[in-house]
């Protein structure tokens, strides 16, 4: 058995289905179940309170960090997990902000996710003193940076299409104009390699639910390079970011390195499902999984420009340009998507007209990527998206 093969039966896959979106939530790893249920029955049903000790609870937050940080580049200590990934984007972009108090100017993309984007806005709102947003075509950001430039915040891989920045040659660039950086590895983390150290990145923060599997709502994670660590002070400063946090003092003192970015109690039962995913990951390392992605979207883009020409590819046609999945664009590319959904073929939608697919080697085999394009084929061909039925918006698309 193949090392693909022994990891796609490591998940919880439904019978008939082809399953094209785990770029937006992974599937259940088979164990999940069983480890779940053993914390739920054997620690907090036996353990109670006393599971925060006994259990090692409060520690497992800095123990998935370190096994996320081997995915990414990043040394043990310098990944911490918990919380959702929009309080991270907050608490990264404002700790940047604090490096570079003489400047007022966050520089973004148009291919950033909409939700770092609020952030940054929410976050100027309540700074006051000048603080502006700009946001630049993804082509364009290096030619954006100035000597203005206080942060460049950026989505690796563009949500929409794929596009994958050039983390290194940006991260370096920025730091010739005395730029501090921040990324969102949402999309690449477990998709493809990552090297924060060697870009020499400042900070980065992440999801945990895509390409890692760890589940719906799972936890996000922050990076920081440790020398920058000690010298920011939380914009969220939580009681378990405390340096004592049982000593119960009035006034926060923060923790050493990133254990201060630590805000909420963390998510036990959520950080179990997540260490079943990360141990699929262990079966194998980026480099492969880099490669077998490579190969499945290669087929996929084949096939459907072959037989879907109405279908235009909106991912680079380079496959060293853009991360895990392929978008392409259709005018009606919400009720078709529908049609495939209900076919057992599920991507996903995003306004205005992109229907995308994301491609998990952990899981995906080239037999799905070719049944997979007979469905768009049949769908788009015979025009099955016209169906009543595949006309109603769903809330989540």
């Amino acid at each position: 058995m193949s090392i693909f093969e022994q990891t796609r039966a490591a998940f919880a896959l439904p019978e008939g289905i082809i399953y094209l979106d785990g770029n937006s939530l992974g599937p259940l790893p088979k164990a999940a179940e069983a480890r779940t249920a053993s914390l739920l029955r054997d620690e907090w049903g036996t353990q109670l309170i006393r599971g925060w000790n006994t259990c090692g609870w409060m520690a497992q937050p800095d123990k998935t960090g370190d096994r996320i940080a081997r995915l990414i580049g990043a040394a043990p200590g310098t990944v911490a997990v918990g919380d959702t990934l929009s309080i991270k984007v907050h608490q990264a972009l404002h700790a940047a902000l604090q490096l570079q108090p003489d400047r007022r100017e966050i520089l973004t993309c148009s291919g950033n996710f909409p939700s770092d984007i609020y952030i940054a806005e929410g976050l100027i709102e309540t700074l006051g003193g000048g603080y502006t947003l700009k946001i630049a075509a993804p082509e364009e950001v290096a030619s954006a940076m100035s000597a203005k430039t206080a942060v460049l915040m950026l989505t690796e891989v563009d949500y929409r299409t794929g596009r994958l920045h050039d983390m290194p040659t940006l991260t370096g660039q920025a730091h010739a104009k005395g730029i501090t950086t921040v990324w969102d590895l949402a999309h690449s983390t477990g998709a493809i390699p990552v090297d924060l150290e060697g870009a020499d990145a400042d900070f980065a923060v992440g999801c945990t639910y895509k390409y890692l599997n760890g589940g719906p709502g799972a936890p996000a994670f922050i990076y920081a390079k440790p020398e920058l660590a000690e010298r920011i002070m939380p914009s969220l400063p939580g009681w378990l970011g405390h340096a004592a946090p049982f000593a119960f003092e009035e006034s926060y003192r923060p923790g050493p390195g990133l254990t201060r970015m630590r805000v909420g109690t963390p998510p036990i039962i959520a950080l179990a499902a997540l260490e079943t995913a990360l141990d699929i990951f262990e079966q194998t390392d980026m480099a492969t999984i880099r490669a077998r992605s490579i190969t499945l979207s290669e087929r996929f883009i084949k096939g459907v420009e072959a037989t879907a020409p109405a279908l235009r590819l909106v991912s680079p046609r380079d496959p060293k340009a853009r991360g895990s999945q392929v978008s392409f664009a259709f005018k009606e590319g919400y009720s078709a998507m529908q049609a495939l959904i209900a076919r057992g073929v599920i991507g996903d939608f995003r306004a205005p007209d992109i229907m995308r697919f994301g491609f998990a080697p952990l899981y995906n085999t080239e037999a799905e990527i070719d049944r997979a394009v007979d469905h768009i084929t049949e769908v788009i061909t015979q025009n099955l998206w016209q169906a009543p039925e595949y006309q109603i918006r769903h809330a989540v698309t």
